[in-house]
């Protein structure tokens, strides 16, 4: 038989939380998913062009300036007037959506491109969504 080793105080009725085992390894969301602080930002995911990649309509993208941009990189750039994110495609100058329900975007000279940086991360929100609409600009 294979067995649990539970301490349990005397006084104490219930379990000790599951995360007590964790408090002190001092883990700072900031230090984990923010790697160049005074280059990185926070969008917005807006739109359903990026679900196969696992970014949804209303997650947080962490956005890194600084981050060298490789092909098949999730990106958010400015095109023509409209922040996108998207896989690049810097050979073919193509911005791809992760969703076959839309199709790629070819980058000409004559399109206004500003690559705003490399997403590193995404955050999804499950509660409190409602606040965070409050909290940005209308």
């Amino acid at each position: 038989m294979f067995v649990i080793p539970i301490f349990i105080e005397a006084g104490i009725t219930g379990f000790e939380s599951p995360a007590a085992e964790y408090t002190e390894l001092g883990i700072s969301l900031d230090e984990l998913i923010i790697r160049h602080p005074n280059a990185t930002f926070i969008g917005l995911a807006s739109g359903e062009s990026m679900q196969d990649v696992g970014i949804f309509d209303g997650d947080l993208l962490v956005v890194d300036r600084s981050e060298n941009v490789s092909t098949g990189d999730v990106i958010v750039a400015s095109y023509n007037g409209t922040f996108v994110c998207k896989i690049i495609d810097k050979t073919n100058r193509l911005l791809i959506s992760a969703s076959k329900n839309y199709q790629s975007v070819y980058i000409s000279e004559d399109d206004d491109f500003k690559l705003e940086g490399v997403v590193t991360s995404s955050i999804r929100l499950h509660k409190n969504r409602a606040e965070l609409s409050r909290c940005l600009p209308s």
